[in-house]
Order: structure tokens, then sequence, then C-alpha cells
């Protein structure tokens, strides 16, 4: 059977179905997901077709590893800035607030991503 989007289909008989509040706000939420209407979203679950989401996993995969690598350039230069005594002949060109201004836009940077990512993957 051919799902087919048809002018006419507005003036078929619906199918009503009881669920809970959640029940509906989790169907709107995973038609959302793969960017289909609730109602054609139902009818490709209902008919057996395959839906697919839009999120692709293996691109959040990829962010989850540039937020740990972020982390660990962030704990390097941390490292850096913990040894005064290798850091003082720095300290006078400014470098020092460059570096410190690094580590704060790294930790933004982590704090976006992991915002990012909560919400494209929800469990």
């Amino acid at each position: 059977m051919k799902i087919e989007s048809t002018s006419n289909r507005k003036t078929t008989t619906p199918i009503k179905v009881c669920c809970t509040p959640d029940e509906r706000q989790t169907l709107i939420e995973k038609a959302g997901q793969c960017g289909l209407s609730v109602s054609n979203f139902l009818r490709t679950v209902g008919l057996g077709f395959g839906i697919v989401s839009l999120v692709d996993h293996r691109k959040v995969d990829e962010l989850v590893r540039i937020n740990g690598d972020l982390g660990r350039l962030g704990g390097l230069l941390k490292l850096c800035l913990g040894n005064e005594a290798s850091f003082q002949h720095v300290s006078t060109h400014g470098y020092k607030e460059q570096i410190v201004a690094t580590i704060s836009d790294i930790k933004a940077n982590q704090a976006s991503m992991k915002a990012i990512i909560k919400q494209v993957v929800k469990p």
C-alpha cells in the first residue's frame, strides 16, 4: 500500500484516537521530530511504513566528541596557567588575559553545544 497525498484527503472521514494529554504531547513531539503533521505521522505508522527521523545521530556523536576535545583543550590551558613560575614572562605581553578569555570562550561553546544536544536528542 502506498501513501499518497491527495487534495481530497480533507474531505475523507477522520479517525479519532483517545489518549491522555501526555500521550498527545508525545505524539506531537515525535511527529515534529520527523517533520510530519500528527495526522500524517499516525497514518504512516498505522499503515506500517517506516519513519525517518530528522536527527542525524552521527552528527550528534560528532558534537559530543568535539565537546570532549574542547574540555581537554581547556584543561591543558588551565594546566599552563596553573604553573605561574613558567608563565611570568608571558603575562607582560598580554597573552595571559587572552588565554583566560579563550578558556571562557571554550566553556561558553561547551554550554551551547550541550544545550543544542539536549534539544535535539530527547530521552
